[in-house]
């Protein structure tokens, strides 16, 4: 729970450098012909959008998810928005 508060509260480009360095990187998925990197960071879990699909580049936009449960129920929306 204080992990989720701190790192919300950093700016964009340290939750991305914290991410890098102390997460694990779980893989990627495409919403909207855009490619999605999900990070886990203890009971987090971070969906992070960079700029030209190329996490080399700056984040555009960043998404915490707390728990594997809430990860579960967000990906299974997501999945059913594609039909």
């Amino acid at each position: 729970m204080l992990l989720n508060f701190f790192f919300k509260n950093l700016p964009l480009t340290k939750q991305v450098s914290y991410l890098k360095k102390k997460g694990i990187g779980l893989g990627t998925r495409l919403k909207d012909g855009r490619k999605i990197y999900i990070y886990m960071l203890r009971d987090l879990f971070v969906e992070v959008l960079y700029v030209d699909d190329n996490a080399d580049n700056t984040a555009e936009y960043v998404n915490v998810i707390s728990g594997v449960l809430n990860l579960h129920k967000h990906l299974e929306n997501e999945f059913r928005k594609t039909f």
